[in-house]
Order: structure tokens, then sequence, then C-alpha cells
């Protein structure tokens, strides 16, 4: 009974973001990571906007590949909502220098995601997120948690983040 007891407590550990909750700020700056442009990345600056943030370990890109393309799909007004995919560099075997180099292709890609080098798990630490997984993490405009989660989203989950992008635009 015990060990269920503790298993509890530390699966509650792990979740550092709440729904309601202020996400906590962050920067990631030179050793840490940064934007992959090399400035560095503010989790300040993404107030204003409805943001669909992801949080991914490289080897889960493709996980939830069926919610970027309905959210593609929506052409959300990109003045009022902002998107932000960040990648945990430290849960994968792949070298930095490779990651870069795809991560500034997906910028020329994809100009109005913003993406971002996480190279020493600080996103795991500070807000809890799921190390060795994919996250998704929906903010309103002044940085409060609408969703969070991890994994592959099932068909339920992706309607409830679409809708609730939808409703706080």
């Amino acid at each position: 009974m015990r060990k269920w007891i503790v298993l509890a407590l530390s699966v509650m550990v792990v979740w550092g973001l709440e729904v309601g909750q202020m996400a906590p700020r962050v920067v990631l700056d030179g050793k840490s990571g940064g934007r992959v442009d090399g400035k560095p990345f503010d989790s300040a600056d993404l107030k204003g906007k409805v943001i669909f943030l992801v949080y991914s370990d490289p080897d889960k890109r493709g996980l939830n590949e069926e919610l970027f393309q309905k959210l593609k799909e929506r052409h959300f007004d990109r003045e009022h909502y902002g998107s932000v995919a960040v990648i945990n560099m430290a849960a994968t075997w792949m070298p930095n220098f490779v990651l870069s180099a795809i991560l500034k292709k997906k910028q020329k890609e994809f100009p109005d995601t913003l993406y971002v080098k996480d190279k020493q798990k600080v996103l795991v630490k500070e807000w809890g997120l799921a190390d060795q997984d994919q996250n998704i993490v929906v903010l309103d405009k002044d940085g409060r948690v609408l969703f969070v989660d991890h994994g592959k989203l099932d068909a339920q989950k992706i309607d409830q983040v679409i809708q609730t992008i939808q409703e706080h635009l």
C-alpha cells in the first residue's frame, strides 16, 4: 500500500504546470539553449497571444502529427495566436549540431512558429514537463495555463486543444 502512495505522490510532483496557474518564467540562453537564431528565449515574451507550445524529445517529433495538421487547417489569426516548438536536445542521442541544422531548416520552412533549443532540460525542471516525451501546452494571452498534457493525445484531447485555443482568441 505504501508503495502506491509514494508512486502517486511522485507522479503529482512531475507535473509542475497546472491549468489555471501562471506558467513560471523561464529563460534559455547560452549553455541552456535559446532561439534557433541565437537570441535568448524568454517565456515572458509569449504574452499577448494565445500560445500553442510543444516541448518535445526529438525522437518523438511525429507523435501528435494529427493535432498539428488540424491546427494548420484552422489558420488561426497570427495576430492573436502563436506557436512555439521547444526541442529537448538533452533527451536524444542525436548530436546538437545535427539538431541545430534540422531546426534551422524547420524555422525557414515554418517562419510563423518559433523554434527553441533546450539543451539542459530547463522546462523539464522548471515547468515539470515530461522528459523523453512530447508535451502539449496552451497558454492564454497572460501566460496562464489553459491545457497541459504529454504523450500521444487521443481524438477527444485534440478537440479539447483546438476548442481551448478557439475560445481564448
